[in-house]
């Protein structure tokens, strides 16, 4: 006889999804337990968590661009890319962001994930070596993964791991893959370094820089175009529409043979839902302000380099930033949980990185610098940072 599992459970037997409680009962105890905090629109806290870099998300020529786009082309995109996906304010966009940042052709994507994956497993397959930084963001990782390709994975921003890696592969082709400011504490990869690297071997270079629009390089144009690697023939450039552009989406630059590859072969492109129009056209009014406001970028680094100068000074463990991101350690995931609860409860709001979402297993706050952040705002976060330490146990040792 079948017994059903509404039976089975309900005698007494063990439910086919009971060790889901027993993962999270052991995530509770380790302090890695999550949850969702839905904001308001009148919210009063400082924002020191978002990727909101240069401070447009909420800018009336952003949203008013959102908002028109939305009255005519629809509340969505209405298919994938290849059907009815696409509008001209699509074509105008990939058009702007190979222009603005230097590359030579552009493909847009419902999400800078999505662009990840695309390119990664796009440019890949049984017959390929991937190397990669260990510190990539999760969606290149799950790109590697899907991609079906021999993957090693190189010590942080180690050139010479890398070079080793590229020259003992077993395989003809070969891609690296790296974030070009890594997203925990901020550093810069070594990019011509790495590029080096890849032409001495054949390979060609995929760069993540999602954390460096907007903020680094000429006028905000990203790590890969202050490299000056941004036209070679072998570099490959993803982004995000949702950190600096203050929208949503995310794209793959490159030469144009590769975007024609990821139109016919990218399945994250061909088979997902097209980007709304209404991000479409808050990205390209944020472009545009980028270019009109060249001084952004630069008031995002100096709000960075003032924030993490004064926890350095409060005796804090903080990373010196090469764009917008500051991280403060914490001793345990516990403890830095409790710092960031403590920081919201206080009006500013930190990000509060964990394990298993840091690749070094250190817990910390991340604290993301804006160019519209104000001396009071810097006064404030500094002040509520430092105070909130005492309730979590976090010792500060000052200069």
């Amino acid at each position: 006889m079948t017994v059903s599992t509404t039976e089975a459970s309900s005698s007494g037997g063990e439910s086919t999804l009971d060790w889901i409680d027993t993962r999270s009962e052991a995530r509770a105890k380790a302090g890695l337990s999550r949850r969702l905090r839905p904001r308001t629109s009148d919210s009063t806290d400082l924002d020191l968590a978002s990727n909101d870099y240069l401070g447009l998300a909420k800018d009336k020529r952003v949203a008013g661009a959102a908002a028109a786009a939305t009255l005519k082309w629809g509340s969505g995109s209405t298919g994938s890319r290849l059907v009815t996906g696409s509008t001209e304010l699509h074509a105008e966009l990939e058009f702007e962001l190979a222009n603005f940042c230097g590359s030579q052709s552009a493909l847009v994507f419902s999400s800078g994930y999505m662009a990840n994956l695309a390119a990664v497993t796009a440019l890949t397959g049984p017959g390929t070596a991937i190397v990669a930084d260990q510190h990539i963001h999760a969606s290149l990782i799950d790109g590697t993964r899907l991609s079906k390709a021999d993957v090693v994975v190189a010590d942080h921003c180690d050139v010479g791991k890398v070079r080793h890696a590229l020259e003992t592969r077993g395989k003809r082709r070969a891609i690296v893959v790296t974030d070009s400011v890594f997203s925990v504490d901020g550093d810069i990869a070594p990019l011509n370094e790495l590029h080096e690297a890849c032409r001495a071997t054949g390979a060609a270079l995929v760069v993540d820089d999602a954390h460096g629009l907007g903020v680094v390089g000429p006028g905000g144009r990203g790590a890969v175009a202050e490299a000056g690697i941004v036209k070679a023939p072998d570099v490959i450039t993803t982004l995000t529409l949702s950190k600096s552009l203050g929208a949503q989406g995310g794209a793959v630059l490159g030469p144009s043979r590769v975007i024609r590859h990821l139109i016919d072969t990218a399945r994250p492109f061909i088979f997902d839902t097209g980007l709304a129009p209404s991000s479409v056209a808050a990205a390209l009014t944020a472009i545009k302000i980028l270019r009109e406001e060249p001084d952004r970028p630069e008031r995002a680094l100096t709000v960075a380099h003032d924030l993490s100068n004064r926890l350095k000074e409060a005796g804090f463990q903080v990373s010196t930033p090469t764009a917008a991101v500051v991280s403060v350690r914490a001793p345990s995931p516990e403890q830095a949980f409790q710092w960031a609860e403590t920081c919201r409860t206080s009006g500013v709001v930190v990000g509060c990185f964990r394990p298993p979402s840091v690749p070094d297993q250190i817990s910390r706050l991340r604290l993301t610098a804006r160019a519209d952040l104000t001396e009071a705002d810097i006064e404030r976060a500094v002040r509520v940072i430092r105070e909130s330490a005492a309730s979590a146990g976090v010792e500060s040792r000052p200069r």
